[in-house]
């Protein structure tokens, strides 16, 4: 009788035990940080066919430039957000 006491005190004694506290465990992760991406430009030049003249070539680049700056600033200041 005396070791049924003392082996039920025993496997009691490890229930009275309070569980370990809940640790909050923070855990990097990766996320884009450019959500609208610009739209890029569809430009003249690459619709010139390759025989076309110079001179076709050289304002149609001159069309472009606007449309290429513009892009280049939108994805600069997208980019500008993730700093």
């Amino acid at each position: 009788m005396k070791t049924m006491i003392l082996i039920v005190a025993l496997l009691l004694a490890g229930c009275g035990t309070t569980p370990p506290a809940t640790q909050t465990i923070y855990v990097p992760v990766s996320t884009p940080c450019v959500k609208d991406n610009p739209v890029a430009p569809v430009y003249e030049f690459d619709k010139l066919p390759l025989d076309a003249q110079a001179g076709e070539k050289v304002l149609a680049l001159a069309r472009d430039w606007p449309r290429g700056r513009k892009y280049e600033e939108e994805l600069e200041a997208a980019l500008a957000g993730c700093a």
